[in-house]
């Protein structure tokens, strides 16, 4: 039917501290990455072979997926890199870039490929918009959305004819100048050839550098304006508001882990939990081998990650923990992302452990 293509090689800046230690497509909803989630919905559309382009903190996405067995489907993986000094060290192609270094290396998109970012999630009905793309004879199609007027500067915009053939972009316009609210969502279908307009060995863009080469040699290039839910974790105030809505249930598909022991309230295994002196209001998760001492109070929608440790006294309060976080006693993490090494407010204002500026006082939970 189609392969299929996730791009994981960037370097996930505007996600940071997230991506520290972790590339973007890594970082965790609901107890499992991004590209997860991507894999496992290629794979119920019958997309069985998989390239990943990869680069910085490569090792964890390839240790974690393997050759995608688990999944049935086939990966492959493409490190984008240079020697520097007798290193290794990641450089990527860009997105475009990265697709023809592996066509150049081995052929391998030799039929309708889907090609995926690996730090959003979906639910598109993969399927259909391959039909709609080859009904329309295109070389190449970019699924699209319609998002609310005032939102538009954070997208790229597309500007399309009646029969949907895409005329031109406008990148992140101000409301009063956009001529269009469809918005890219990094959703797209190419025909082998589209790579032939790739140049060989150069870092090149999909959005900025390839689509408007398909607009001024007149290929047929249409976008599709189809109805499905799209999540892109930009920011990490994105990511915040993300984990809020999937913990809500707002978000199909999407369940929470674990064992139902109170209405809204989900355990892992081997918890240790004072639950007649502590308070806890749902939706929360607590993870595996998780402590919450007496005089803890909990109020979702929280996650709290696997081995964590929650001392009497504490409040978290719709927050995210991951693994291993140690929040001191009666402390009060409101709205937050925790981890052993730093925090982040759902507006993306980091504190470090340790920091002078902050009361707030957590860390490692193993020891």
């Amino acid at each position: 039917m189609a392969k299929g293509m996730i791009l994981a090689a960037g370097q996930g800046t505007r996600v940071r501290p997230l991506t520290r230690d972790l590339p973007k497509p890594m970082v965790p909803i609901l107890g499992k990455p991004v590209m997860e989630y991507l894999i496992e919905h290629l794979a119920r559309h019958g997309i069985t072979e998989i390239m990943v382009n990869v680069a910085y903190h490569h090792q964890k996405i390839e240790e974690y997926f393997g050759d995608g067995s688990r999944w049935g489907v086939e990966i492959g993986y493409s490190y984008e890199g240079v020697r520097e000094s007798g290193d290794v060290v990641p450089r990527p192609m860009g997105s475009a870039g990265g697709m023809r270094r592996i066509q150049d290396f081995s052929g391998f998109f030799d039929q309708t490929t889907l090609v995926l970012c690996g730090d959003a999630l979906i639910d598109l009905d993969i399927t259909a918009a391959i039909a709609e793309h080859h009904a329309k004879g295109a070389v190449a199609s970019l699924v699209a959305m319609d998002v609310p007027l005032a939102e538009v500067n954070s997208y790229g915009v597309v500007l399309a004819g009646a029969d949907g053939r895409i005329e031109s972009f406008q990148e992140k316009p101000q409301p009063a100048d956009a001529k269009s609210t469809l918005a890219s969502t990094g959703v797209y279908i190419f025909e082998p050839e589209v790579l032939d307009l790739v140049p060989p060995g150069k870092v090149y863009d999909i959005g900025s550098e390839l689509f408007p080469k398909l607009v001024d040699q007149k290929l047929p290039f249409f976008v599709q304006n189809r109805p499905f839910h799209w999540i892109d974790i930009g920011r990490v105030s994105d990511y915040w508001t993300v984990l809020q809505r999937v913990l809500m249930g707002e978000v199909p598909d999407m369940k929470m882990p674990g064992k139902e022991v109170f209405s809204g309230v989900w355990v892992g295994l081997n918890v240790s939990i004072d639950w007649d002196r502590v308070k806890i209001k749902g939706p929360v998760y607590i993870g595996s081998s998780s402590r919450v001492e007496a005089g803890a109070v909990i109020t979702g929608p929280a996650w709290i990650g696997n081995g964590c440790l929650i001392r009497s006294g504490a409040r978290i309060t719709r927050s995210v923990l991951f693994e291993y976080t140690r929040i001191a006693a009666d402390m009060h993490f409101n709205e937050m992302i925790v981890s052993r090494h730093y925090c982040v407010d759902r507006h993306g204002e980091t504190m470090y452990r340790g920091d002078d500026h902050t009361p707030l006082r957590w860390g490692d939970a193993r020891a």
